[in-house]
């Protein structure tokens, strides 16, 4: 742990990054732009080939961002996975989603912990980002890490902070959106903090990684919630005559107790129409 520790006193630490799409690539950049070297890690080789030329893959990070981190050798990208035996955390971004039985698809996060339990080292933090069901990284990630004969919380480090992302959003970045952390024991939550520091404003810790994980979910259930609600309201107020958009003005005028939502197309985004599906096949 104190290894560790000096690292990120020293800024000398190297962060691994897995999954390199709309909100791993976001969180390489603040931490190279805070000046921490990143390993980036995708199996998409072309988008190794864009980045490495200094070219995004997402419309909210620019190519002169990513052509600037790369040229100060800040940031590299690889497909070689073999290279996260060179880095001091793995920071896992990957998808998600549901199966065709509208059950959790863990694939992409089994698959990555699978392939960083075959160079795992000593002294190094696990952290997953990807919104997930309670009980992820103890039920399912730790045993598999723990396959090499390392122990979780002794030889290496585990935790879970769930990505905020909000694409486009110029008032709520990845650095400025509060960032969730739990970990798996105290000494994992201390660490993973640290790390986090390093490249986002505000980090918010929680008491274990079941609670970053159910954070996360209750975020997005509320949200979705709430947009089902007011659609419904939206055409309940149309046949009685009521204008729903004077109502949800109205309503606002309250100071405490009501948060607007407006009525839309529906659910939409990657997390919020699967999470809810996350949390009742857990629960």
């Amino acid at each position: 742990m104190k290894t560790l520790e000096k690292k990120i006193a020293d800024r000398s630490i190297v962060v691994g990054i897995l999954g390199l799409g709309y909100v791993g690539l976001p969180l390489a950049r603040e931490f190279a732009m805070a000046g921490i070297k990143v390993q980036g890690f995708d199996i998409d080789e072309s988008k190794i080939i864009k980045l490495n030329a200094g070219r995004s893959i997402i419309k909210h990070v620019p190519n002169e961002q990513v052509r600037k981190l790369v040229k100060s050798g800040k940031f590299h990208a690889t497909s070689d996975m073999s290279k996260i035996r060179n880095v001091d955390c793995v920071l896992i971004c990957v998808p998600t989603p549901l199966t065709k039985n509208r059950e959790p698809d863990m694939q992409y996060v089994e698959g990555s912990c699978r392939t960083i339990a075959k160079y795992l080292q000593k002294g190094q933090l696990i952290s997953l980002e990807s919104t997930t069901y309670p009980g992820t990284t103890r039920e399912l990630m730790k045993p598999i890490l723990e396959q090499t004969g390392l122990k979780a919380g002794r030889d290496f480090y585990m935790a879970f902070s769930p990505e905020r992302e909000d694409p486009g959003n110029k008032h709520y970045t990845t650095k400025t959106i509060p960032k969730i952390v739990g970990g798996l024991t105290p000494a994992c939550r201390k660490l993973a903090c640290q790390i986090y520091r390093l490249g986002i404003n505000t980090v918010v810790p929680v008491s274990s990684v079941e609670a970053a994980e159910a954070t996360k979910i209750l975020e997005n259930v509320y949200r979705c919630i709430n947009i089902a609600m007011v659609n419904e309201l939206k055409m309940d107020f149309d046949r009685m005559g009521i204008d729903v958009w004077e109502v949800i003005k109205s309503a606002s005028t309250k100071p405490f107790g009501y948060h607007p939502f407006y009525p839309g197309p529906g659910l939409g985004g990657h997390c919020i129409p699967i999470d809810p599906f996350y949390l009742t096949w857990k629960a």
